[in-house]
């Protein structure tokens, strides 16, 4: 909760008392705040699941400034900390409608769509990326 929630509470509130309008907020999530495949994953989701709140929660606060605030929920994606040959990805490709990991620049090009002109009208919003694994 202190990473996955307060931080960017935190972090938010710190950066909104000097954005002016057009200011974006793009938060990351993860798919698993929508749905939970596995045990073990209460307080990850849980925590990743209350992000979206605060998310809508910011857009509603921050909106008549001009300032947007938004969610993006990678799935599974190719990191160090979960790689796309690990010990756990055979099992995390069987759950998802297109079986592979998503790359860091598509999740980044995401992000980037919704920092620019063309995401300006869409806050409050949970964006996921997932390769279909919440489908």
């Amino acid at each position: 909760m202190e990473v996955n929630v307060r931080a960017p509470f935190v972090a938010s509130k710190a950066a909104a008392v000097h954005m002016g309008e057009g200011g974006r907020i793009i938060s990351i999530g993860s798919n698993l705040a929508e749905r939970v495949t596995d045990t073990s994953l209460s307080a990850y989701s849980a925590s990743k699941a209350a992000l979206v709140g605060l998310t809508k929660a910011l857009a509603r606060d921050l909106g008549s400034r001009g300032i947007t605030a938004n969610v993006v929920h990678p799935g599974s994606t190719d990191t160090d900390m979960n790689p796309a040959s690990g010990p756990h990805a055979e099992h995390q490709r069987q759950k998802m409608a297109t079986p592979r990991f998503g790359k860091a620049e598509e999740i980044a090009g995401m992000v980037a769509w919704l920092a620019g002109p063309e995401g300006r009208f869409v806050t409050g919003a949970a964006l996921t990326i997932d390769g279909g694994a919440n489908a």
